[in-house]
């Protein structure tokens, strides 16, 4: 690991510290600084600083170059459904099944894979070696769009929209029951549960989640519903909706997953996302139609409710 030492001059006192050390070292992109401040691999005076720091004379700056390390996953020839494709993005529709990254009991097969295959060495490292590009996730059993980072800068850039709740993201689903409303927002914390370390559960002591849903149709025993998420906890709209009593149909981890579909796996797809460019700046507004099985079962029940 590469290791190197600043001090700030008079003339530099109050200069952003992202932009100082892009200037200071040529070697390092104002993009590559914010990174490693992200990973607190940079220190002022033997504490880490945010990236909007402004540095004042005599700051003793301390920098660790981490090492470049190849990753061990091997890219797979695995088609993808891509939405949206730039030198600095690609916007997936996952198909339902696809875990998004390697994990124990998924070597391979997963969207990481397929991504590597495509984009070869272009992709942001911050994710880590098992995660190259990876920006945000959904569930191996939801389908819908995922945002990949090809560089740092917009993964950074993608990172601070999603923390600052900039990222539209809106999802479908099909929920057993009758909703009786036509709009509701679950504001409920979410942990990891204490009983099952594998499932996430409301908890009083957990992460602020909040759902906003609006119903789309209501069935018999059914609701075809439009789901907003200002917070992206783990499995948060499948928690949030078994919790008030409308579980999501499929979903064997939250429910028991009965339904005459024959479906295995929530009825949630990642329908649109809204955000801004990570490098032009412009509006992006992306749609991944629903996928067959989905609009299947909304056939079936369409033709019940004649």
């Amino acid at each position: 690991m590469n290791k190197y030492t600043y001090t700030v001059l008079e003339k530099d006192s109050g200069i952003r510290i992202d932009k100082l050390l892009s200037t200071k070292f040529p070697d390092f992109s104002r993009a590559k600084v914010q990174r490693l401040i992200e990973l607190k691999n940079i220190m002022v005076n033997n504490k880490p600083v945010k990236v909007s720091y402004k540095v004042m004379e005599s700051d003793f700056i301390e920098i660790e170059e981490e090492e470049i390390k190849e990753t061990d996953i091997l890219p797979e020839n695995i088609p993808l459904d891509v939405v949206y494709e730039d030198d600095d993005i690609l916007v997936v529709n996952k198909v339902k099944g696809m875990v998004v990254h390697p994990g124990n009991g998924n070597p391979n097969g997963t969207l990481v894979n397929a991504v590597l295959a495509r984009c070869k060495n272009s992709l942001s490292g911050i994710g880590g070696e098992q995660r190259p590009g990876i920006v945000h996730r959904i569930d191996k059993d939801t389908s819908g769009l995922l945002i990949v980072a090809k560089n740092d800068k917009a993964h950074i850039n993608i990172s601070e929209q999603i923390k600052n709740h900039e990222v539209k993201k809106t999802y479908v689903a099909l929920v057993r029951g009758r909703i009786k409303e036509n709009e509701a927002t679950i504001d409920m914390p979410i942990a990891r549960s204490k009983n099952d370390r594998t499932k996430m559960s409301v908890d009083q002591k957990g992460k602020e989640a909040v759902t906003h849903i609006k119903v789309i149709k209501k069935y018999k025993e059914y609701t075809y519903i439009e789901v907003n998420i200002e917070t992206g906890r783990t499995h948060q709209i499948r928690v949030h909706m078994a919790q008030i009593g409308y579980p999501i149909v499929g979903d064997y981890v939250y429910s028991n997953g009965k339904n005459p579909f024959g479906v295995v796996g929530q009825m949630l797809h990642s329908m649109k996302l809204e955000f801004n460019h990570p490098v032009s700046g412009k509006l992006m507004h992306l749609e991944a139609p629903i996928p067959d099985y989905f609009k299947n079962v909304l056939e079936i029940l369409d033709k019940e409710e004649l």
